[in-house]
C-alpha cells in the first residue's frame, strides 16, 4: 500500500495529498492517539476526503480496531454505536461537528484542524498485524433494526482488494472519481483503500451534487467513476451535461443497490456510457462480483471475482440449484467476515458451519456463470400465496416516464395475506396520475403483482448510502 511516495494519490476539495505525505500526517495523528487513548476501537468521523485514509492509516499504525463512523446519524444513534464498540476516542474535524449540530459523547474528540502536523511524529509503524487480527468494525446501515457491528480482519480487507485488481486491470495509468461515504463498506474498500493499493489517483468530493460532478469530470477527465444507483439518476437531471463529459470514462461502477433497467438505459441512451453493476455486503469486504467491460449482460451484476466461492441454494432444503433457477446466494472466499460483533447468535445464523455467508438476497446464475439479483428474502412478499419480489414491482414503475425511483412494500390482507403497495418519486415536472400508473403496471403484470394503491411521495426515504429505508415506507402503508 502507498506505493509511489511521490505521486499525487489523493484530490479533495481543499488540497492534493502525495502518497509520501498521507503516510506522514498519519503518524502525526497515531501520535496524538496514543497520546489520551488505549482503547481497542478508535472511531474516525469525517466527510470523504483525504483525511479518511490518514486517520484510518493512524489507528492501523498503533495496532487499534478502526470504527468508520456515520456523521449523519441521529445523536441517539451515533451514541448506541460508540457505546456498542466502546471507543473513547474519535477523529474528526470541526467543520463536519459544526455541520452535525452537535458533538458526539467520547472522552476525546481529536479535531485534525487543531493538530500540529510539524516536526518529526513519535508514532513509529509497529510489526505487521496478522491477517486475522481485526482491522475495521463497520456497523451496517440498520434498515430493518439495530446496527451490527461487522467484523472485518486485516485478512478480509486485503484479500478483497487483491481479488478486485486480479479482476479488473486497475494501475496507476487510473484516475477514479467517487463521492461515496468512506463510512460504508464500497466508499472505504472501493474508494478509499483500493486505490492507494493499486496506484490509482482518486478525486473526492464530500457532497453529491450533480453539477459539481460534472465539473469534476471535465477539470480532472478520470477514467473511472464510483457512484450508487441515485447518483446517476440525479445525473440525468444535469441539463448541461452531454457525452463529451464521459468520453474520458473506461469503467464506469454501480453498486450498493440494484440499478434501475430505467436508469441503466437513459445513461447509455444519453451519455453513450454502460454502467457496470457490482455486488457486494459489508459482510464481504464488500465486493463479490463486478461485471467487467465488454462482459455486460441486461441485469446481470457479472460474475465472481477471483477466490469467491458463490451457490445459490434452495431456500428451504439448503440444497444447491442449477443455472436459471432461483435461490438465496450463499458467498465463501477469504473476503468474508470474521462475524458480528458481541453477537454470537446473529453470526451463527448468518455463517454457516463451512463459512458460507447466508446474504439473505435472492438470486440465479446463467449457464456462463453471471449473476442476477432478484429480490430480498425478507422484503418477499407472499400474495394469495405467490412470491412476489418488490423489485419487479419497483422495475416496471421505474420505466414509466413520470417516475424517478419508487419503492414497494406489503400491506396485510385478510383474503390474499398481502397486498402490493408503491411508493413513487417523480422525474422533475412530472404530475402524478394514479390511475395511469396502475394502468401501466397491470400491462406489464400478472394481476396479482399490480399495485393496489400508488402513492406519491417528494423524496423516497433513504439511508446515507441511497437505500430506500423500507421500514419507513411500511410504516406509511
Amino acid at each position: 500500500m502507498l506505493s509511489s511516495p511521490r505521486r499525487v494519490a489523493v484530490i479533495d476539495e481543499r488540497r492534493s495529498y502525495r502518497s509520501a505525505e498521507i503516510l506522514v500526517a498519519a503518524l502525526h495523528v497515531a501520535s496524538a492517539i496514543a497520546r489520551v487513548s488505549e482503547s481497542r476501537c478508535v472511531g474516525v468521523m469525517v466527510p470523504t476526503s483525504g483525511a479518511f485514509p490518514i486517520a484510518a492509516l493512524a489507528g492501523w499504525i498503533l495496532g487499534r480496531v478502526v470504527v468508520p463512523l456515520n456523521y449523519l446519524l441521529k445523536p441517539e444513534e451515533l451514541a448506541y454505536v460508540i457505546g456498542d464498540c466502546g471507543c473513547d476516542t474519535i477523529v474528526t474535524a470541526t467543520p463536519l461537528i459544526d455541520f452535525m449540530g452537535y458533538e458526539p459523547r467520547v472522552d476525546h474528540l481529536l479535531r485534525l484542524d487543531r493538530l500540529s502536523f510539524s516536526g518529526v511524529p513519535e508514532a513509529r509503524w509497529p510489526a505487521a498485524a496478522d491477517a486475522q487480527d481485526l482491522g475495521v468494525l463497520l456497523y451496517t446501515s440498520g434498515t430493518s433494526g439495530r446496527p451490527k457491528g461487522v467484523m472485518l480482519s486485516h485478512g478480509n480487507i486485503s484479500s478483497n482488494m487483491r481479488q478486485i485488481v486480479d479482476w479488473v486491470d486497475f494501475g496507476p495509468s487510473d484516475t477514479m472519481l467517487g463521492v461515496l461515504p468512506q463510512f460504508h463498506s464500497f466508499g472505504m474498500t472501493v474508494l478509499t483503500l483500493l486505490p492507494l493499493w493499486a496506484g490509482i489517483r482518486v478525486i473526492f468530493a464530500p457532497r453529491f451534487v450533480p453539477g459539481r460532478i460534472i465539473k469534476l469530470l471535465r477539470e480532472h477527465r478520470p477514467t473511472v467513476l464510483v457512484a450508487i444507483p441515485s447518483m446517476y439518476g440525479a445525473l440525468l437531471q444535469a441539463k448541461d451535461a452531454g457525452p463529451d463529459d464521459f468520453a474520458s470514462l473506461r469503467y464506469v461502477v454501480s453498486g450498493g443497490e440494484p440499478l434501475p433497467a430505467a436508469v441503466f438505459e437513459r445513461f447509455r441512451e444519453r451519455f453513450g456510457v454502460t454502467i457496470n453493476e457490482g455486488y457486494g455486503l459489508t459482510e464481504t469486504s464488500p465486493v463479490t462480483n463486478w461485471c467487467r467491460p465488454g462482459e455486460w449482460r441486461p441485469h446481470s451484476v457479472g460474475r465472481p471475482i477471483p477466490r469467491v466461492i458463490q451457490r445459490i441454494v434452495d431456500i428451504n432444503t439448503g440444497r444447491d440449484l442449477p443455472p436459471g433457477k432461483d435461490g438465496e446466494v450463499w458467498i465463501g472466499g477469504p473476503n468474508v467476515m470474521k462475524g458480528y460483533y458481541k453477537l454470537p447468535e446473529e453470526t451463527a445464523r448468518t455463517l454457516t458451519p463451512e463459512g458460507f455467508l447466508r446474504t439473505g438476497d435472492m438470486g440465479r446464475f446463467d449457464d456462463d456463470g453471471h449473476l442476477y439479483i432478484t429480490g430480498r428474502i425478507k422484503e418477499m412478499l407472499i400474495i394469495a400465496g405467490e412470491n412476489v419480489f418488490p423489485r419487479e414491482i419497483e422495475e416496471v414503475l421505474n420505466l414509466h416516464p413520470a417516475v424517478k425511483d419508487s419503492g414497494v412494500v406489503g400491506r396485510a390482507d385478510h383474503l390474499r395475506g398481502e397486498i402490493p403497495v408503491a411508493f413513487v418519486e417523480l422525474n422533475e415536472g412530472a404530475g402524478f396520475n394514479e390511475k395511469e400508473l396502475i394502468a401501466w403496471c397491470r400491462g406489464k403484470l400478472a394481476g396479482y403483482k399490480v399495485p393496489d394503491q400508488i402513492r406519491h411521495l417528494e423524496a423516497l426515504p433513504r439511508n446515507p448510502t441511497g437505500k430506500v429505508v423500507r421500514r419507513e415506507l411500511k410504516a406509511l402503508a
